[in-house]
């Protein structure tokens, strides 16, 4: 009885973990997959990986699928708060890098309003979606949350509808 229920204790905790990722303790908000190298401190890398169906679209280092916001502005996020937590956005130390596939010429990086810079990609900055819980998924695909749809990036900076 008492393994049952230390065991149960166990995995709760180990979900909460897993789900949060790394958060920022003074604004309060969660950047990236617990499993990404894209946290305030490093260098954030896009890269390009077939995703199925959907063609070549833009990931992180790790494979992680990378989304953008339709309600964003060129270079602007308009996802903060219980949006970033769902949808954390890719953030850089500095320059993001180019990998294989991905455009050096269309990556930047934005300030966010709470500080942190943001990796942008033709203009979009770019966000994990929380729902992703591996590398390689698109569970976020053409998602109506916060009000305005989510779509993945190709190579051109460009989104893709399927």
């Amino acid at each position: 009885m008492k393994r049952t229920a230390m065991a149960a204790t166990c995995a709760a905790a180990l979900s909460v973990a897993v789900l949060t990722g790394c958060s920022d303790s003074s604004s309060g908000e969660t950047y990236g997959p617990a499993s990404s190298s894209a946290s305030p401190s490093t260098a954030a890398t896009v890269d390009t990986k077939s995703a199925g169906k959907l063609g070549s679209v833009l990931v992180d280092d790790k494979g992680n699928t990378l989304y953008l916001f339709l309600a964003d502005k060129k270079n602007k996020s308009n996802c903060t708060g219980d949006c970033a937590k769902a949808w954390p956005p890719l953030l850089s130390k500095g320059a993001a890098e180019v990998g294989k596939g991905a455009d050096k010429k269309l990556l930047d990086v934005t300030k966010r309003s709470d500080g942190h810079e943001q990796v942008t990609y033709n203009g979009h900055p770019l966000y994990y979606y929380a729902g992703d819980t591996k590398p390689g998924q698109t569970n976020g695909q053409g998602l109506d949350q916060f009000g305005a749809e989510w779509y993945v990036l190709d190579a051109k900076g460009n989104k893709v509808e399927g």
